[in-house]
Formats: C-alpha cells, sequence, structure tokens
C-alpha cells in the first residue's frame, strides 16, 4: 500500500469568500491509485492539525476525524468545513465547533462529523477546513485543503 503526502503541497490560500469552490490557487491534484492518506500528516502554519491517526481509502459517509486549531482559527467557537467533488460542486458544509475555551493562541480540540451524499466510487475531491473569517476581508482568509477520494 502506497502513503502519500500533500503535506506542503495541498495547501491553498485565498478563498475569496465562505462557500465558495477551491479553484483558484488551490492545486490540482490527482490520487494515484491504492492511494492511502494519513490524517495526522495534514497541518497548516502551525494554525491548525488533524490528529487522527487512522489512514483512509477511499472516504465514507459519515467522517469523522480530529484535530486541533488555534483559538483564532475559529470564529465564536466554530470555523466551516466543506466538501466539494472533482466538478467542485459543493458536496456538504458543517460547522465544526471547538471542544474547549476557543478564546486563546493554544489548541483547541475539534471533532468533525461530516455527512454526505454517495459519490461516485473512486471519484476524487476536497476537504476544505477553512479559518472562520467574519471581516470578510482576504488578507483574513486561511484554509487546509486535504484530497480526497470517495467510496
Amino acid at each position: 500500500m502506497k502513503y502519500f503526502s500533500f503535506l506542503g503541497v495541498a495547501f491553498a490560500l485565498g478563498l475569496t469568500g465562505v462557500g465558495c469552490g477551491v479553484s483558484g490557487n488551490a492545486p490540482v491534484v490527482t490520487l494515484p491509485p491504492e492511494t492511502s492518506v494519513i490524517w495526522s500528516d495534514y497541518e497548516h502554519n502551525d494554525l491548525i492539525r488533524l490528529t487522527s491517526d487512522e489512514e483512509v481509502v477511499p472516504i465514507t459517509s459519515p467522517l469523522v476525524l480530529t484535530g486541533e486549531a488555534r483559538g483564532y482559527w475559529y470564529f465564536e467557537a466554530s470555523f466551516p468545513a466543506y466538501l466539494y467533488d472533482a466538478d467542485e460542486n459543493q458536496v456538504a458544509v458543517i460547522p465544526v465547533t471547538a471542544e474547549g475555551d476557543w478564546m486563546t493562541e493554544e489548541y483547541v480540540p475539534f471533532t468533525l462529523t461530516l455527512t454526505f451524499p454517495d459519490q461516485l466510487s473512486g471519484s476524487e475531491g476536497t476537504l476544505v477546513l477553512q479559518k472562520d473569517n467574519p471581516s470578510g476581508l482576504p488578507e483574513n482568509d486561511d484554509q487546509l485543503v486535504i484530497p480526497v477520494v470517495f467510496e
């Protein structure tokens, strides 16, 4: 089984607004067949990281992940997570809630449980963990982008 990490490659900055597609600065990534994703390989600029140790090929619904983000990644104790298909259609969106006091610069744990409709088996998609940005200012946008394959 192959292990494939996009650490340092699959992170994109600059979505122009909440709920928009992952085009623009997001890389186009094609996963080789039978690729394993190890969730704990994903972190972004010492701001957010997944701590789930499982490896997943492919993802199924519900997708349950654990991680932690710096307090300022959240706003009002949450941030949005988006799931897109290969055509950049939004498949699911959910607010991810802090599991502790989010008014800190320290890491605050979270658990993401994302339920989504069946997708074409073997098709690719993207999971985006978006920094909450109530200001709407582009300089405050940030995200962790993770390529996925659907079961």
